[in-house]
């Protein structure tokens, strides 16, 4: 297996073969490789080893063959050079910030980004003297507009979190390279199962594995996928340094995900689709945002840009938060719960919750209002959920 090109094989037979480079216990499932540290043969091969000059594991911070396993996979499944995992989604992100940033930089994010990232941005990059803009997921102009001769990346999310706005990735790819800016994609909703941003122009992508990649809510974990110039001089370094590590164990749970991920992305989308459909009619529910409804404002990009519309459906309430709240406790079945990705089907009021720690204002202008319930469509018999729901609709 180990002198297989992994290249040559398409994404599902990667998500299940690549990355394993078997023992010599012949073991036919990856092992998980419990150990902090690892022997040298010698002096001389420990110097080599920590100076860089000859390839090997050193410290499980930052070298362990599940790990790496994992990277592999993903980096292979992205279309992308190099992975590295890192504890969180929230890590994975931070050590972007960190590994690219410097006092006096700036960087445009879009609005409807996960509450905590914004709180990246705005509560800890800029005590060190880092500048952030917000601005509008799909107005491009908006991005142009809000570049500065220090800019130095633009971040977004796509679908956005909880309104599942679509941004134009390709076009935001020409701005920011037109101004000698990076374009990082949190591709958490979409996975690479519907969305390959590289092949659309990013220079890096991000996830929370704990999500999709999982999709069984049992690990916490994240990944940055890059360029290995840009992983070798600027990410690999913090995580060497800062130890924002993923655990064996966490990366062997991760590598079964992505074994079933095609299969269950398919599963995710064909429900949603039928949930949004359906929540349309609902008289009590004044909109819904899904992509794949003709509509959604970004209807056709959604179809040139994603293999599928993905499972996370979004809808507002004509009774605002009082009735957002009733429904969400009617509910049987359905998990109450901040996550998302899961096998199981979960319900969230953002306000309140993901985005609850932002101003009234920020909310306001990320379009999160009181009404709005976000639900992550798992794969339990459509029937059952629709009933779910129709008992606080």
């Amino acid at each position: 297996m180990t002198d297989t090109n992994w290249n040559d094989y398409s994404l599902e037979t990667q998500a299940i073969r690549a990355g394993h480079r078997r023992t010599h216990e012949d073991e036919h499932s990856i092992p998980i490789f419990a150990t902090s540290s690892y022997v040298f043969k010698s002096a001389e091969e420990a110097s080599l080893r920590f100076t860089g000059k000859i390839a090997g594991n050193i410290y499980s911070r930052f070298t362990n063959p599940t790990v790496d396993a994992f990277q592999q996979r993903l980096a292979l499944m992205e279309k992308g050079e190099r992975c590295l995992a890192f504890a969180s989604g929230m890590a994975a992100i931070m050590a972007v910030g960190m590994g690219l940033l410097k006092a006096g930089d700036h960087v445009v994010c879009s609005r409807g980004v996960f509450g905590n990232t914004v709180m990246i941005f705005t509560n800890y990059f800029a005590k060190f003297g880092v500048e952030t803009d917000f601005v509008d997921l799909i107005d491009t102009a908006a991005w142009e507009a809000a570049i500065k001769p220090n800019t130095r990346f633009l971040f977004l999310e796509t679908p956005s979190n909880p309104l599942v706005e679509i941004a134009d990735i390709q076009a935001l790819a020409d701005i920011a390279h037109a101004h000698g800016c990076l374009l990082i994609v949190d591709n958490c909703f979409c996975t690479p199962v519907l969305q390959k941003p590289f092949e659309l122009g990013a220079d890096i992508v991000v996830h929370s594995a704990t999500k999709y990649i999982d999709g069984q809510g049992r690990c916490v974990g994240g990944a940055v996928i890059a360029s290995n110039e840009i992983i070798e001089q600027f990410i690999y370094p913090y995580l060497r340094t800062g130890g924002a590590t993923m655990s064996p164990f966490n990366a062997w749970v991760f590598l079964s995900g992505l074994e079933t991920l095609a299969i269950r992305m398919k599963a995710h989308c064909d429900s949603a689709f039928e949930l949004a459909k359906w929540l349309e009619q609902q008289p009590s529910v004044a909109k819904v945002h899904y992509a794949g409804l003709p509509s959604h404002a970004q209807h056709e990009l959604a179809k040139r840009q994603q293999s599928h519309f993905g499972g996370i459906v979004s809808f507002e309430l004509t009774g605002g938060k009082d009735h957002a709240w009733r429904l969400i406790d009617a509910t049987r079945i359905i998990s109450i719960t901040a996550n998302l990705g899961d096998v199981k089907t979960t319900i969230t009021h953002p306000a309140t919750t993901t985005h609850g720690r932002l101003t009234p204002e920020l909310r306001a202008k990320a379009g999160i209002k009181d009404g709005l319930v976000r639900i992550s469509v798992g794969l339990e018999n459509l029937e059952d959920i629709k009933n779910d729901l129709l008992r606080g609709l």
